[in-house]
């Protein structure tokens, strides 16, 4: 008797599915001359196993199993590419990887159908279930030599060379489909091959970013040959304009939820500074510092949260080391812009000169610190999304990315106060004290916690507070699963 998974509604007879618990295991899919096993994951043609990725074996027996629907792109990320955020050409390629695997054509699909502004469905009609719990016998396949392996090689060194001298080609089927095979015929040797041949970079770089899509493929090094700069930029170039509108949504939420938790930290301060027993600021004060921090916040999280998004689209691997590093450059570089921003407003504003405000270098140290700890805490706290793509955990998981993420950029604050470097709240206080105005001037915060004035305890527990919403608040941006994604 044939077992049955659903995975939604069946539509031609409106049944509702069955409690899962009820439900035994996925049954064999048999078509054509094909069996999908879901129990072993393994797909036969003819007795013959053909290797696939996990996720394109997933989108398969996705597909299969809901043949008589058209299952929209937003289903299939949701269920195969479940808490990884990816592009619509990641989908693009795992079909057509499908349908060379199954010999099908997308003109005149004996299989898969692509469904204009929809998604894709399974169109085969005989699809046997069967108990999946026997392994099928494997056999050795046909032999169809028509070439040596190193003519088939080197032909398609050729052509691999010819298509990745179009830029448009980097997104076209025949450059990946090249790319793929020669990692089947071999990785190493392809790479001996290629970095024979001068001009290679481009192509080098298509070599480096198939083989997360074909099983048993091996690393592609970048620095073993003379064009390793020129790889390494193609490299960077390919992956993020693959995942440009991706990267442009995560940075837009990073800078926009940064902003947000800046004015909310502005906010708590100020009615904190209000109620604070001797001081002098005004209700009026909140608004004031939540201005200040909602654009505090915004730039910081804007520059780092670029960084970021940037390096987790282009690394595949060492992806910890990738975002530590840019989150570093970025904030480096984010921190000495605000600094030179902050001096130039008080001179030209207020006409205020603070020694202590300090120099473009200092804010420079600030954002290196900053940054790098937000990056390690978020590599730490997300994980690799096999293949590549952006993490982009859901519930619980995402809260406790959230959690990390604030935790690191608060330990990053607690190290910058204790060696006298100072977040927002302390620039504004050693504004309040050059000009006199004592509103806002933190000392009744210190004096809440016992000290005479803003001493190093409270500039160590403000500089946690605003570390700790600054990195809830980008750590909530970057895990923003964008709705570009789920047409």
């Amino acid at each position: 008797m044939s077992l049955r998974k659903y995975y939604g509604p069946d539509v031609s007879t409106n049944r509702t599915p069955p409690d899962p618990s009820q439900v035994g295991p996925a049954p064999r899919l048999r078509f054509g001359e094909f069996v999908l096993s879901p129990r072993q994951r393994v797909l036969w043609r003819n007795g013959v196993a053909l290797p696939l990725i996990p996720r394109y074996f997933d989108l398969l027996h996705l597909l299969v199993s809901r043949r008589r629907e058209a299952v929209s792109k937003s289903a299939i990320f949701t269920e195969v590419w479940t808490e990884v955020v990816v592009s619509d050409g990641a989908l693009a390629q795992a079909v057509r990887t499908l349908r060379r695997t199954l010999e099908d054509d997308s003109r005149e699909p004996r299989f898969i159908r692509t469904v204009s502004r929809h998604g894709y469905q399974f169109v085969w009609l005989d699809v046997v279930e069967e108990p999946d719990d026997e392994r099928l016998p494997l056999g050795a396949g046909p032999i169809e030599p028509v070439a040596t392996e190193a003519e088939l090689r080197e032909a398609l060194i050729n052509r691999l060379l010819q298509a990745s001298t179009s830029v448009r080609d980097h997104d076209g089927e025949e450059a990946r489909e090249v790319a793929e095979r020669l990692h089947a015929l071999g990785t190493e040797a392809a790479v001996a091959s290629l970095t024979s041949r001068p001009g290679h970079a481009e192509a080098m770089a298509l070599l480096k970013d198939a083989r997360w899509d074909v099983p048993g493929a091996r690393d592609v090094p970048l620095f073993a040959h003379s064009e390793a700069l020129q790889t390494t930029w193609a490299v960077i170039r390919l992956r993020l304009r693959h995942m440009q509108q991706t990267v442009a949504a995560r940075w837009a939420s990073a800078a926009g939820v940064g902003a947000l938790g800046g004015a909310l930290a502005g906010s708590l301060g100020g009615f904190a500074l209000w109620l604070a027993p001797g001081s002098s600021a005004r209700a009026q004060s909140a608004v004031a510092l939540a201005a200040i921090g909602l654009v505090a916040g915004g730039i910081g999280a804007a520059g780092v949260g670029a960084g970021l998004a940037a390096a987790e689209a282009v690394a595949r691997s060492r992806r910890g080391l990738a975002l530590t590093l840019c989150g570093a450059a970025a904030g480096g570089a984010t921190g000495a812009f605000a600094q030179w921003l902050f001096v130039l407003l008080l001179d030209s504003l207020f006409g205020l000169r603070l020694p202590a405000a300090g120099a473009p270098i200092d804010g420079l140290i600030d954002g290196l610190v900053m940054g790098a700890l937000a990056g390690a805490g978020y590599a730490w706290a997300t994980r690799q999304p096999p293949g590549g793509g952006l993490a982009a955990p859901k519930g619980r998981r995402r809260l406790a990315a959230v959690a990390l993420v604030g935790a690191s950029c608060a330990l990053a604050a607690v190290g910058l106060a204790v060696t006298g470097r100072p977040l927002v709240g302390g620039r504004i206080h050693q504004v309040a004290q050059a000009s006199r105005d004592s509103e806002l001037g933190l000392a009744p915060l210190g004096r809440v916690i016992g000290e005479p004035d803003f001493g190093p305890l409270a500039r160590t527990l403000l500089g946690a507070f605003e570390g700790g919403i600054f990195g809830c608040a980008l750590g909530w941006g970057l895990t923003y699963r964008p709705r570009s994604t789920r047409p």
